[in-house]
């Protein structure tokens, strides 16, 4: 590249073309040759005319200077200016690109990698080596390996950021040996933190050759779940205006979508690094249904936080003695020990049995409560999955019915086990190691603890293993059993001081932790086998985007090392262990890193600004003034040049107020032109409007209906309130429309119209409706959208124009879901289908693609192949049909329903002329 001073070029041979613009001057300056003189007596009678468009005898110097700065113009675009270029040597030794890759360098990953792109083409044009260094933590301890640089594009397009920090190799030095001779050149892409082992590679390359830093172009944030009742989440590097943080779950017909929205709190700076804590004041129910927290707007493992059990509230339900019927003091009340030790971890509620059933709890816990006449209700509801927590105690032991008590996880002793009192021999007895893979394992019981009583259970063969803590001499401290899909839990001791000191412990409030973590298991994970404590199998997991995948490959992580955070083998994600669920989240306090003695490259600056355009933009304009120049100069010259300077201005764009879609909305609703939402993907856009447009063709052929030309619509701008039906096509990479936007479209719900979702991917995944798509369910969250079920075979949609079975695109086989019918909806008598709505289902969603099947070309062909032979053919005849349906139950409703009710009109009018004669 050649610099001149703030101007570079790419190509600076070209310039030589310059030095034939004085040659060029000369040329069209040069004076014609000299008339010859010949005299002719007539020439007289034209004596004292004039000529009133005289011809120019040479170019006017204004026209000349025109012409002369086109062409440089020209010459100077084609040689590949540069406004301030980097002005670097040429290196000729090996280079060596490092590129963070874990969640952090998600954001802009694309243009990390087109940044390494243009260095390595830039180097295999040299002939220069070069390795690739990717700091995923993935790469071997061997030496790096110098090759070809073109050789590193495949792995470079293939490289994907991963759902842990960046992490570099720990000993430089000894990948660096054995790197060719010559000064070594580094580009560091870096995401902006610092990393372990990062300040010895950086001072390892700067001892080699240059450093040159490419810096993240956007703030980075991440978040964060700090433990503790209430937990809460911690918003890291947020910058005023702060994003919300969306909580992220099933609603009740299990469709995940946002559930609630979370404003973080005002920004507190430390160490330069700012954080916003984002409390997490939700009920209960809508707490326990959240699956994830995400940053809005921003897509990388660090944005997510998957909830685990530490997220989730329990509802514990508390029945013991009444206030008034409490003996002795308050602290001498077991239910006192209880709700202290829940209350900071659960929402407790307290009363009678029945009450409490009642309120749908999670758990149940019974303070020596015995022949409780709930106690059916009480087990149907531990065998539809609750969880029965018990607790010995003086009316336990007293009951002469003991043996027939319900609920209990084993079968007990009349009588208690008195080991510490004045009539025995024995002393008080401590408590047992607990087990690694069972429910209280990582528990350490305090050698302080000690039980003097307890309830004794008859000998079994299957005690051992409904018991899950024991005491020194393993007698069952803690017994358990399944009853159904739920469990019921008994302590063999009183939840009070009286019988020991365990609920006056710590180890108290954790095993009442543990035991409501468990509570409201989901059947599938019950039905697996316990795996061993120490290792922890993921069970979803997530990548350096952020996206959550089912865990393939992946082998048990060690509990020791699930303390250490994600890393190699170990994404950011879901963990199971026996009947514990921990998350491994990747965000966390962002530490920014230092460059000393690095050259930091600014991304705009760094490549300069391109004249090129500009200058073709100035040539252009020239060589306009030209036309216009030299037809003022010419025969006629301002008729002409008005002509242009007409055309000049139709050409030009029209002002902003002509481009206002208000017109098109209102031609649309005056024509009832079909609509459809603009994606911003070219090819997804046009086949949108060609297919609405074939469509709207058939409706002119084929019914009364004659819709103009289709309408593109933008959510975020346009008004919805003159249209009736929206077309939607989902792709992957459409963003969420404004709240606005939403705002609007759930009006448009609301007025009567409909929206088609479309999928468009019945080829790959074989079913529809909406569980089936990511997208889908992404852009439509914040709808009203009422349950859904597929098209019945009785819908007014089967026969509204024509009379259909299935509802093909150019896919078929896949559900097509409509607005569920009303529970217990059934067939009046002689009606041969069933009324489902009064009105007409506000969205249609399936993946056929009918958008494809429908579009027309130019000369009206169709765009988009089908099938083959007549069997396409026949499936874009049903494609166009189902089209037609579609449209004409939009504009006419429910009147194909409103017939079944003609007989019965009939047989009444028929009554009542009988009557009146």
């Amino acid at each position: 590249m050649l610099v001149l001073g703030p101007l570079g070029f790419a190509a600076p041979w070209l310039l030589t073309a310059l030095i034939a613009l004085p040659v060029l001057w000369v040329i069209l300056r040069a004076m014609p040759p000299a008339p010859k003189r010949i005299t002719f007596p007539g020439v007289a009678l034209l004596l004292g005319l004039k000529d009133r468009a005289p011809e120019a005898r040479r170019t006017p110097w204004w026209l000349l200077l025109i012409r002369l700065a086109a062409v440089a113009a020209l010459i100077l675009a084609f040689a590949g200016p540069v406004w301030r270029p980097v002005a670097g040597a040429p290196a000729t030794g090996p280079l060596l690109i490092v590129m963070d890759a874990g969640w952090a360098a998600a954001p802009g990953w694309a243009g990390r990698q087109a940044r390494a792109e243009r260095a390595l083409t830039e180097a295999a044009a040299a002939g220069r080596p070069a390795a690739l260094l990717l700091a995923d933590g993935q790469d071997g301890q061997g030496a790096l390996a110098f090759q070809p640089a073109d050789t590193l594009l495949a792995r470079l397009r293939a490289a994907q950021p991963v759902a842990w920090p960046s992490q570099l190799p720990p000993a430089p030095g000894a990948l660096l040996e054995g790197r060719p001779e010559g000064r070594l050149q580094t580009l560091w892409l870096t995401d902006g933190l610092d990393h372990p082992a990062r300040a010895d590679w950086l001072a390892a390359l700067a001892a080699e050759g240059e450093v040159t830093v490419v810096p993240p172009s956007q703030p980075l944030r991440s978040i964060e779940l700090q433990p503790g009742e209430p937990p809460a989440l911690v918003l890291h590097g947020a910058a005023d205006p702060a994003p919300a943080v969306l909580a992220i779950g099933p609603d009740p017909q299990r469709i995940e979508r946002e559930l609630a929205r979370l404003v973080p709190g005002d920004p507190v700076t430390e160490a330069g690094a700012t954080r916003r804590a984002v409390p997490l004041d939700l009920p209960p129910e809508q707490r326990n249904r959240i699956t994830r927290f995400q940053i809005e707007g921003d897509s990388h493992a660090g944005a997510v936080v998957l909830a685990d059990d530490r997220v989730r509230r329990r509802k514990v339900a508390l029945v013991a003695e009444a206030a008034g019927q409490a003996e002795g003091q308050e602290l001498l009340s077991p239910a006192h020990y209880v709700r202290q030790a829940l209350e900071l971890s659960a929402d407790l509620i307290e009363g009678g049995l029945g009450d409490v059933l009642d309120a749908a709890p999670d758990v149940v816990v019974l303070v020596d409560q015995v022949q409780l006449a709930e106690i059916g209700e009480l087990a149907e509801w531990v065998d539809a999955g609750g969880l029965l927590i018990r607790f010995a105690g003086p009316r336990m032991i007293a009951s002469d019915r003991l043996m027939d008590e319900p609920l209990l996880p084993v079968a007990l002793r009349q009588g208690g086990r008195d080991i510490g009192g004045a009539l025995s021999w024995g002393d008080p007895r401590g408590l047992a190691p607990f087990a690694r893979d069972g429910v209280f394992a990582g528990l350490e019981p305090p050698g302080d603890v000690a039980v003097r009583a307890q309830l004794m259970a008859q000998p079994a063969p299957d005690l051992a293993e409904k018991t899950i803590a024991a005491l020194s001499d393993q007698t069952p401290l803690v017994t358990r059993d399944r009853l159904g899909q739920g469990q019921v839990v008994l302590f063999h001791v009183s939840a009070n001081a009286e019988w020991s000191n365990l609920p006056l412990s710590g180890l108290f409030v954790q095993m009442l932790e543990r035991l409501v973590a468990t509570a409201r298991m989901a059947p599938a994970a019950e039905a697996e086998p316990e795996r061993s404590q120490p290792f922890w199998t993921p069970e979803l997991v997530l990548d350096g985007f952020g996206r959550i995948a089912p865990a393939e490959g992946l082998a048990p992580a060690a509990a020791e090392a699930m303390a250490e955070g994600p890393g190699p083998g170990r994404p950011a994600g879901l963990y199971v262990a026996g009947e514990r669920q921990q998350a491994l989240n990747a965000g966390g306090a962002l530490l920014p890193a230092t460059w000393p003695g690095a050259r930091i490259e600014d991304a705009e600056a760094g490549r300069g600004r391109n004249l090129a355009g500009l200058l073709l933009a100035a040539a252009a304009l020239l060589l306009a003034l030209d036309a216009l120049g030299s037809a003022l100069v010419a025969r006629g010259g301002r008729l002409i040049a008005a002509a242009l300077a007409g055309l000049w201005l139709a050409a030009a764009p029209p002002p902003a107020a002509a481009q206002d879609l208000d017109g098109e909305l209102v031609r649309a609703a005056g024509e009832v032109a079909l609509a459809y939402v603009v994606t911003g993907e070219a090819e997804i856009d046009r086949a949108s409007e060609q297919g609405l447009w074939g469509l709207s063709l058939s409706l002119r052929q084929r019914t009364s209906v004659e819709p103009g030309r289709p309408v593109g619509i933008a959510l975020d701008e346009d008004d919805l309130s003159m249209l009736t039906f929206l077309y939607w096509p989902i792709t992957d990479t459409q963003a969420p429309p404004s709240p606005q936007a939403y705002l609007r479209l759930n009006a448009f719900l609301r007025s009567g119209g409909m929206i088609l979702f479309d999928t468009r991917d019945g080829d790959v995944t074989g079913v529809g409706g909406p569980d089936m798509s990511g997208p889908l369910r992404r852009l439509a969250a914040p709808l009203d959208i009422p349950p859904l079920a597929p098209v019945p075979e009785d819908h007014v949609l089967t026969r509204t124009f024509y009379l259909l079975g299935d509802f093909p695109g150019r896919w078929q086989g896949n559900p097509v879901w409509v607005e569920a019918p009303p529970v217990g909806a059934e067939a009046a008598s002689g009606v041969p289908f069933r009324q489902l709505n009064d009105g007409v289902t506000p969205v249609v969603i399936g993946g056929n693609s009918w958008a494809e099947a429908w579009a027309v070309d130019d000369q009206g062909y169709p765009a988009y192949p089908i099938g083959r032979g007549w069997e396409g053919e026949r499936q874009r005849e049903m494609a166009y049909r189902f089209g037609i349906n579609l449209v004409m139950y939009v504009l006419t409703g429910n009147y194909k329903s409103d017939q079944v009710h003609v007989p019965a009109l009939l047989d009444r009018l028929r009554t009542e002329e009988i009557l009146s004669r």
